[in-house]
């Protein structure tokens, strides 16, 4: 046999060859059942409907092989009850016939029974929590009011809402307590020694930011996977001029987020604070929540003309304008655009605004045509008479000669400009000129004086 014997089998029945019953015994865990008119009956006519099949295999298993494979079944009972019921057949020997033993599963079925409707519980709980999480996330990302999170030890921003970004510039990762002035600083962090104790505490006047301005801070101690944080609400607690300051600012964001325009509000390292709708629709984000606190670097995609690249220069310059560069959305759509940029602030309180202009309809020529489009249109015309690496390697150089001309364009000249725009060393440069011609046309002051 393929597995240990019944120690105490539930059912006993002696079966003759032909699978007649001709005795049926019960242990005592089926005290109240009769099984009297079993006897005389086939086997196969006391189980349900789908068992007879199983009950057929098992006897032609033991009568030739001496035993069968356990199988379970619906035993019906005459009062009416069925049991699901594991049996084996046994041949006995000297053809005296089979035996059949059989262990009730009913307790085995009712724990499945229970294990499914936990599993079941526990999935709608899940969903329910999801839910709850959904909601919470909307409603912080849509409260007028600035709501931050805290790690309880750092003080360190883990979560910031967009009225947080907007009002405090304070992304993901900043340390709260540098924004904190020194003066209310002790105060501050009695009040979240309080919350430590209490679980909440508060609100108390702190002054935040480069301008200390007035804010209402309250504090709530909350447990969270790896480590308690603090979530913070911060409410505005200006005077009326601040007030009438606030009014005239808001008139100023409504402005912006109509411009036609996409603008952009960064910190010194590029993350997005603030955004307008135009900005969203150029980059393919649904809601002003999923640019806030990511890295304006995401989108541009150009090579040599990247985040890098235009951070250097405001930091050379203090300004940009027309930047050239490309814009990749979420999902994929290029757009050509020109970027005018300016810096404020110094250090950590330093902001940078940003207008981004698509010219994808106006990089042509004013003729309606470009450089490279007709340069690109030549070279189709000896499809099919030229072979495909020599058009590649033609195309290459056209699209390569416009990107050097284009570089040198914008920076004047300046050959060493023009490298760092191209990402090239100024001898790789040097070649590629003398290649395409360029030397001519360039002014040999052009370094000195650029």
């Amino acid at each position: 046999m393929n597995r240990v014997n019944f120690a105490q089998p539930d059912i006993t029945l002696m079966l003759d060859w032909e699978g007649v019953i001709r005795e049926a015994a019960l242990s005592s865990a089926i005290p109240t059942e009769e099984v009297g008119d079993w006897v005389g009956h086939p086997w196969t006519d006391t189980v349900g409907d789908a068992g007879g099949d199983w009950i057929s295999r098992m006897l032609d298993d033991a009568r030739n092989r001496g035993v069968s494979a356990f199988r379970q079944v619906r035993q019906r009972f005459p009062s009416g009850l069925e049991l699901p019921i594991e049996y084996t057949t046994v041949r006995l020997g000297a053809g005296a016939g089979l035996i059949a033993v059989g262990k009730n599963l009913q307790a085995v079925a009712e724990l499945q029974s229970r294990l499914i409707a936990t599993q079941q519980a526990r999935e709608q709980d899940y969903w329910k929590l999801r839910e709850i999480e959904t909601r919470s996330r909307l409603l912080f990302d849509a409260s007028n009011e600035a709501v931050l999170v805290v790690e309880a030890e750092s003080l360190r921003v883990i979560e910031a809402n967009p009225a947080a970004i907007r009002a405090l510039g304070l992304a993901p990762g900043w340390e709260f307590l540098r924004e904190v002035a020194p003066r209310d600083e002790e105060a501050f962090r009695g009040m979240l020694r309080r919350a430590r104790e209490q679980g909440r505490a508060p609100g108390i006047l702190v002054h935040l930011g480069a301008e200390r301005a007035s804010w209402l801070v309250r504090a709530t101690l909350m447990t969270r996977d790896p480590g308690p944080v603090f979530l913070l609400q911060l409410a505005n607690a200006g005077t009326d001029t601040q007030s009438a300051a606030r009014g005239t600012l808001l008139r100023v964001e409504e402005m912006l987020e109509r411009l036609p325009d996409a603008f952009i509000v960064t910190d010194q390292d590029g993350t997005v604070r603030r955004a307008n709708k135009a900005f969203l629709e150029l980059v393919q984000v649904a809601t002003e929540a999923g640019a806030l606190g990511q890295s304006a670097g995401r989108w541009l995609a150009r090579p040599g003309s990247g985040l890098g690249v235009l951070l250097a220069s405001l930091h050379d310059h203090g300004e940009v304008r027309l930047f050239p560069t490309v814009i990749t959305g979420e999902v994929g759509l290029e757009a050509e655009v020109e970027i005018s940029a300016a810096s404020t602030g110094i250090g950590p309180s330093r902001a940078i605004g940003m207008v981004i202009r698509d010219v994808g309809r106006r990089i042509d020529d004013r003729d309606g045509r470009s450089p490279l489009r007709d340069a690109i249109g030549e070279i189709e015309k000896d499809i099919g008479t030229t072979p495909l690496p020599a058009l590649v390697r033609r195309t290459a150089a056209a699209l390569e000669r416009h990107c050097i001309e284009r570089a040198l364009a914008l920076a004047d000249g300046n050959r060493t400009a023009t490298a760092e725009l191209l990402g090239l060393s100024r001898q790789s440069l040097y070649a590629k000129l003398g290649r395409y011609g360029f030397h001519a046309g360039l002014d040999e002051d052009a370094e000195q004086t650029g």
